[in-house]
């Protein structure tokens, strides 16, 4: 009498299989169910029934559990963390929003290919329950497709460029700041108003410039336009090009402060007094903006309830709710500059 072979135990793999899933969505479905898409859920349940499927309990017992943490993701280089006051600002209201929930904080940085690589494992491996997407570039389409990909609740502070339909976000209104600074500064007489950009693969380099597009009109003269990185060396770069394509520009609009605080410093070097002979105004009313000499006019953001309103948003999308889309209003801060 011959004795048949025991039927092999399905695994993650087959299910997987059968589903047309990746086993990391099994694995998710299988741990709670969190990151997971409906369509998916529906697909990995019914091929669990197909293939009977059983976990061990014991190892799922490990892992059911929320890994009750947050990441801060912030896809900048390491120096930009500690030069761009925006940054320590955001974080700081989010980490006090979370630690009011008794949940923590993770800082993940992402500016590099092999920090991007690193920052997709540890998120997938499931050592936080979401992430804050903290300047978001559309040239980091690709990591941020990952992570869609695996259904990782993500809330962006500012509009996220490729992803404005698949990512919540939360932030100020880039365009209508714009416009409101470029009126001031034509209100006090100004007439030849530059402007340094930032990134134009960020959603505020790329919405500060069409307000001041827009507000200019008929008057716009491209030449009075450089793209910068939002550094302070940028800012002083990009005035030096300034004044050599048009001395007699009158102010310059710089889509953050830490490069108007750069074109202050060519502006000194260069001999022109501020605002006499050229109009310097920014945009975020950081720390910075308050300690130039003369002191920065600039549109402020409401960091600190754009920091909670993505903590909130962020702990909705993690319980399932669709994501949030917020756009909050700039204020003008007018000081000495212009």
């Amino acid at each position: 009498m011959t004795r048949r072979a025991p039927r092999r135990r399905p695994t993650i793999d087959d299910v997987a299989r059968v589903a047309g899933v990746s086993r990391g969505t099994v694995s998710r479905y299988l741990n709670g169910g969190h990151w997971v898409s409906p369509e998916s859920h529906a697909a990995v349940e019914a091929a669990v029934r197909e293939t009977g499927y059983r976990p061990n309990a014991h190892a799922r017992s490990l892992v059911t559990a929320r890994a009750n943490s947050v990441a801060f993701l912030l896809t900048e280089s390491q120096d930009r963390l500690f030069a761009d006051p925006n940054f320590e600002t955001l974080m700081r209201g989010a980490a006090d929003a979370l630690a009011e929930r008794d949940v923590p904080l993770v800082l993940i940085m992402a500016g590099t290919d092999a920090e991007q690589r690193r920052a997709r494992e540890f998120i997938l491996a499931g050592h936080v329950d979401g992430a804050l997407l903290v300047s978001s570039h559309t040239a980091y389409t690709r990591f941020l497709g990952s992570l869609l990909s695996a259904d990782v609740p993500l809330i962006s502070c500012g509009m996220p460029l490729g992803y404005e339909r698949r990512i919540g976000w939360v932030g100020s209104d880039d365009l209508e700041g714009a416009r409101e600074i470029v009126q001031h500064l034509a209100s006090r007489g100004r007439r030849r108003i530059a402007h340094i950009t930032g990134p134009l693969d960020t959603s505020g380099g790329k919405n500060r410039l069409r307000g001041y597009e827009a507000e200019l009109g008929d008057r716009l003269d491209p030449l009075l336009v450089i793209e910068g990185d939002y550094s302070r060396s940028s800012g002083e770069r990009a005035t030096v090009q300034l004044l050599e394509r048009r001395p007699d520009l009158d102010a310059i609009f710089a889509s953050n402060d830490l490069m108007a605080a750069g074109a202050m410093d060519a502006l000194k070097a260069s001999g022109r007094r501020i605002p006499d002979d050229v109009a310097v105004a920014g945009f975020d009313d950081s720390p910075i903006a308050r300690h130039t000499d003369p002191a920065l006019t600039t549109m402020r953001q409401p960091f600190e309830r754009i920091s909670r309103d993505m903590v909130r948003a962020l702990l909705e999308v993690i319980e399932g709710e669709p994501p949030a889309r917020i756009n909050l209003p700039a204020s003008l801060v007018v000081r000495d500059s212009t």
